[in-house]
């Protein structure tokens, strides 16, 4: 087995359910080999289910949020204060980065912050070169875009198929929160 010392790049986008969800089951994994996980949520500020479980890892798995409790709306010019929660969550990358503060970093939603216009695509590949070695980065969200996925080491579109959501199912807890 490769130790992580050979950190890539994952991107987990699409528009199909899962794409935090398969960072979070990366971050468990990790977890079980003592392995620390920083999770930086782009455009998440509500409380998860996923927020107390991480809680029992003793501290390997740490989410930061910076959005609010509301989703941003698409196509509509981004709220100056959505725009300033994306820019200290870059910032944040970049200290985490930095300081070499994990052994996986977790940009959660940083795609989708680029296609709601808080950050730049420039701003994706900057947070992508900037990388450690020995860092394993994911970034998800849907919308990434050809230049991230040319970057990236390895990419899974999450393609939705069929959804319960279409029969008005809504969020239920434990499942989508």
């Amino acid at each position: 087995m490769a130790p992580i010392g050979t950190g890539c790049v994952h991107i987990y986008t699409g528009n199909g359910k899962g794409k935090t969800t398969a960072a979070l089951g990366l971050a468990l994994r990790a977890a079980g080999r003592g392995l620390k996980t920083c999770i930086v949520q782009f455009m998440k500020g509500r409380h998860y289910g996923e927020l107390d479980a991480v809680k029992m890892t003793g501290g390997l798995i740490i989410v930061e949020q910076f959005g609010h409790p509301e989703f941003c709306s698409f196509g509509k010019e981004p709220d100056p204060a959505d725009v300033e929660r994306a820019a200290s969550a870059l910032e944040r990358i970049r200290e985490l980065m930095d300081a070499k503060a994990c052994d996986i970093l977790v940009a959660d939603e940083m795609t989708t912050a680029c296609l709601f216009r808080l950050i730049t695509e420039d701003d994706v590949l900057a947070a992508i070169a900037s990388r450690p070695g020995g860092m394993e980065l994911v970034i998800t969200g849907r919308g990434a875009t050809q230049r991230m996925i040319e970057a990236a080491d390895l990419v899974t579109e999450m393609r939705e198929v069929k959804h319960y959501y279409t029969r008005g199912i809504d969020a239920r807890e434990g499942i989508e929160s």
